[in-house]
């Protein structure tokens, strides 16, 4: 954060990556969808944007990182906000996203801490998309399931960030590349407590699920695993395939939000009645215990 005054402040952030759908337009439009996340669940408001681009100088027409900037460019207009610029290098892998400038009062700015025990925790976005989207890459996923992800990974984060200004929330983030746990874990360290995720409310994307039991796991699935080995208890009984949902990289997943008890099921009303439908109470946040993150 940048204050620029007693009631105004900049916040900023930059995030781009390869594509993980075969559509130029659609990929652009789910990479400013992600870029575009860090700034709401900050409880900013886009401004601008600069488009970060790398195309080969051979090989692939133009036209498809033109497809690529077009669909990032609309979706950055849906947010309300401008693309003012950017930069293009050569590079042998594509690669696209943006560095995103907001606006946020100073007094208002949020934060991946300040979770307090007895906190409810929402999510507002369904889980998998790196499982659905690598079996895809291996001709593997259903059509419904693939249609699903991408309605997911492009849907802003607007309306979720809209309907939660009005409540006094505690703490933010947004889920992707640690995956759930991951993210979860750093709310958790951050905060001093401990949050126990309830397993059976997690929100999935359709077939996510099957597809994690036929091992179509990304490799930061594993490296999650890994990192959060001495950090995260799972319960006993578990099934191995929501485990690994619950570990799964997200790209442009939804917001983790903390609330206190007595607002959380009135927040989950409003953003379902905003059409943030998948939203649901997915945690509760405990004084700190043995492990900062309890999948149960």
């Amino acid at each position: 954060m940048f204050r620029l005054g007693p009631d105004l402040a900049l916040v900023s952030t930059v995030d781009f990556f390869t594509p993980i759908v075969d559509d130029p337009v659609t990929f652009g439009a789910i990479a400013a969808a992600n870029a575009l996340s860090d700034v709401y669940a900050m409880g900013g408001r886009p401004l601008t944007a600069l488009n970060i681009a790398c195309f080969p100088q051979t090989g692939l027409p133009l036209e498809i990182l033109a497809d690529i900037l077009a669909g990032g460019a609309g979706k950055v207009a849906e947010a309300g906000a401008l693309v003012v610029g950017g930069h293009t290098v050569a590079d042998e892998e594509i690669k696209y996203g943006l560095a995103v400038t907001g606006v946020v009062h100073p007094g208002r700015v949020l934060r991946n801490r300040g979770v307090r025990p007895g906190d409810r925790l929402i999510l507002t976005k369904p889980l998998g998309t790196g499982i659905v989207t690598t079996a895809a890459k291996h001709d593997r996923a259903g059509a419904a399931a693939l249609a699903a992800a991408i309605a997911s990974m492009t849907a802003l984060n607007a309306r979720a960030a809209e309907v939660m200004a009005s409540y006094d929330v505690h703490a933010c983030t947004d889920v992707t590349g640690f995956g759930l746990c991951g993210h979860a874990y750093e709310m958790a360290e951050a905060s001093g407590v401990t949050l126990r995720l309830e397993a059976a409310a997690l929100p999935l994307l359709p077939d996510a699920r099957e597809l994690a039991g036929r091992g179509e796991l990304t490799g930061g699935c594993r490296r999650n695993r890994s990192y959060l080995a001495d950090k995260l208890e799972i319960a006993a009984g578990l099934p191995a395939d929501l485990v690994e949902v619950a570990l799964d990289p997200q790209t442009s997943g939804g917001l983790l939000i903390a609330v206190a008890p007595a607002y959380a099921a009135r927040l989950l009303d409003d953003l379902q009645a905003a059409g943030v439908e998948a939203a649901a109470i997915v945690a509760e946040a405990e004084r700190a215990g043995a492990r900062a993150v309890v999948l149960a």
